[in-house]
């Protein structure tokens, strides 16, 4: 099954957004969550977890602050991958001047679903183009 970007409801934030390419909401029978996130220069999201899922962060360009679990912070640039346990507390920050692009996975999938309850959260329907503003 091909999936086109254009096809695809965005999410925007604060922060950033994404773009949810497979879901198991949107694509039957899947078993797992996989989309794109833009974290805008200076930006990031609060610390958070997901109690049900473990994530997958491959850096396509940028760099970035990563916190995962009580541990100290590291730096991630294009082409690291980072393992988030399931449950594990994380945050990412983009300290670079473009934006921070990541592929992100959840598994099982699902966990994308608790973003809806984030501050600033808007679903903008497939083909429209979110402008943006400085916060």
């Amino acid at each position: 099954m091909r999936i086109n970007p254009e096809a695809v409801p965005t999410t925007t934030f604060d922060w950033g957004s994404i773009k949810w390419f497979v879901t198991p909401d949107a694509v039957p029978g899947a078993g797992s969550t996989f989309g794109e996130v833009i974290v805008n220069p200076g930006m990031g999201h609060a610390r958070h977890n997901h109690p049900d899922a473990e994530e997958i962060l491959y850096v396509i360009s940028g760099e970035a602050r990563q916190m995962v679990g009580d541990g100290e912070e590291f730096p991630i640039r294009a082409g690291d991958a980072v393992h988030i346990p399931t449950g594990v507390y994380h945050s990412t920050y983009n300290t670079g001047w473009q934006q921070l692009r990541l592929i992100v996975t959840y598994t099982p999938g699902g966990a994308e679903k608790a973003l809806e309850a984030a501050p600033g959260f808007r679903l903008h329907p497939a083909g429209d183009i979110p402008t943006w503003r400085r916060p």
